[in-house]
């Protein structure tokens, strides 16, 4: 199922509360509905669309962050954390760090049990470690998705593209899982007994927004942080920064939330580091908003969209408009 169309019959969310006035940061109230964001590692969802979530969330949305590995094999990258005791619990500590950073942006968050892959590096690279998560069939990698789609609920799912926004296996593995589970959720003969069958109604990939911070550092000639990480992307990484923007979330206001979640990775993350080497007003100024790639949709919204429900909460109401006994749920 893929671009515009018209909801399947089994199971289509149903329901919204009219909505009220939120702060002046958003402008809106949102309760009833959800939003699920699919990750390959703790620390990848504060650094991709972690703004929008926070934002999201404090307009009453519910907001889940599936992560399918513990980031047992990442390696420490602030040298503050580089210590013997932390490399010994690493899978401990980086499931309190993603504890901390899931309280910072105000959503609720689940491990789905897999075991990172590493990143292999060498020409030609090492195989990958038995039993990690990039090698599991298809089908055995999805199942906890599909029964966390099941179970959540969500009207909008966020992933990786075609190749994982960068190419690590498990992230190219996440895109693959999430795909699977959007178009499997809803089939009632597809993957029993991991729930009632649910539609998401949309399903969007992460679009890098370095590019143009990377135009406004230069503009207004201050040193550019992020010159060797352009350098270091191949060909296939430029492809997918080429994917088409169908939609940008403003978000500016939670720039500085995304921050404080991405230094609650301490293991992950350097408070030195070109991650922070730019002011936070720039990043505002240069790129307020953060964007997406709508990848599959049974909703009718029209193109471009500054709102990742644009179309979901026009159905739902319509929906609970023509429900028999009143408000929906």
């Amino acid at each position: 199922m893929s671009g515009r169309g018209t909801p399947d019959p089994v199971a289509t969310p149903s329901g919204l509360p009219a909505m009220a006035d939120d702060s002046a940061a958003t402008g809106r109230r949102w309760p009833g509905l959800r939003l699920m964001a699919v990750h390959a590692h703790p620390d990848d969802e504060s650094s991709k669309g972690a703004a929008t979530m926070a934002r999201y969330a404090r307009c009453g949305v519910d907001v889940m962050v599936c992560t399918l590995t513990g980031g047992e094999r990442g390696d420490i990258l602030n040298k503050a954390m580089d210590r013997p005791e932390i490399r010994a619990n690493l899978s401990r500590v980086r499931r309190q760090e993603m504890a901390r950073a899931g309280e910072i942006l105000g959503v609720r968050q689940q491990f789905l049990g897999f075991t990172d892959s590493g990143l292999p590096e060498g020409d030609p690279p090492p195989p990958l470690p038995a039993g990690c998560f990039a090698l599991q069939k298809l089908e055995d990698a999805a199942g906890p998705l599909v029964r966390a789609v099941r179970e959540f609920r969500p009207h909008v799912m966020l992933t990786y593209d075609e190749n994982g926004g960068y190419p690590h296996p498990d992230h190219v593995m996440t895109h693959q899982v999430s795909v699977e589970a959007f178009d499997a959720a809803a089939d009632p003969d597809r993957y029993p007994g991991c729930g009632e069958p649910w539609q998401p109604l949309k399903l969007y990939y992460f679009v890098s927004w370095f590019t143009a911070l990377q135009e406004e550092i230069e503009r207004r000639r201050l040193e550019p942080p992020y010159t060797e990480w352009f350098k270091r992307w191949d060909d296939g990484n430029r492809a997918a920064r080429r994917l088409g923007i169908t939609t940008r979330v403003p978000c500016a206001d939670f720039f500085a939330v995304r921050d404080q979640a991405l230094l609650a990775h301490a293991t992950q993350i350097d408070p030195g580091s070109s991650w922070f080497a730019c002011p936070v007003e720039v990043r505002q100024a240069a790129w307020p908003t953060e964007d997406y790639h709508l990848a599959r949709s049974v909703v009718n919204a029209e193109l471009p969209e500054d709102d990742l429900f644009a179309g979901v909460r026009e159905m739902l109401l319509v929906s609970a408009a023509g429900t028999p006994g009143g408000p929906a749920r």
